[in-house]
């Protein structure tokens, strides 16, 4: 059964936010292109690099908290970062088993070059967004989830850069 077509103005407002969504989607695949053409690396790649050196000594579990990601994610992520040679890990200070990420000077230089902002463009836009407004959107777009009826727990700690 279908259901009921929404009203003429309620169907135009559909599609002005639908036309919104778009712009959003472009703009943020748009930038992560950038971001490997001209890094070389992606983009979540790139957000967990400036978060490193944003916070040098971190360890992956505080890294995986930045990015609202799960541990294994940000593990990953290191893994990687390290194979490039961008971030190093070492054994510094009593524990000698916590395990604290630096950059390497490759690292800075990569991200010197890399186009702004480091953490993304949704993740800027979001972050530069009044409290209130964030909070308004938040409560709308957790409706807009439930009326889809979609459940993928996983979705919940992949990066934005990741999804397709």
């Amino acid at each position: 059964m279908l259901s009921a077509r929404p009203v003429p103005a309620e169907h135009a407002r559909m599609l002005e936010v639908l036309a919104q969504f778009r712009v959003v989607f472009k703009s943020v695949r748009r930038h992560y292109r950038d971001v490997e053409l001209r890094s070389h690396i992606t983009g979540a790649l790139l957000w967990a690099l400036a978060e490193v050196a944003g916070r040098p000594g971190a360890r992956v579990g505080e890294l995986a908290r930045a990015l609202a990601v799960h541990q294994s994610t940000a593990s990953n992520l290191v893994r990687r970062l390290a194979a490039r040679g961008l971030v190093e890990r070492q054994r510094r200070g009593r524990d000698q088993r916590a395990v604290q990420l630096f950059p390497t000077r490759k690292g800075l230089r990569v991200l010197e070059g890399a186009p702004r902002p480091l953490i993304g463009v949704l993740q800027q836009a979001l972050a530069d967004l009044p409290p209130a407004s964030l909070r308004d959107l938040h409560i709308h777009l957790a409706r807009l989830v439930r009326a889809m009826r979609f459940r993928a727990p996983q979705a919940r700690t992949m990066l934005i850069s990741e999804m397709e």
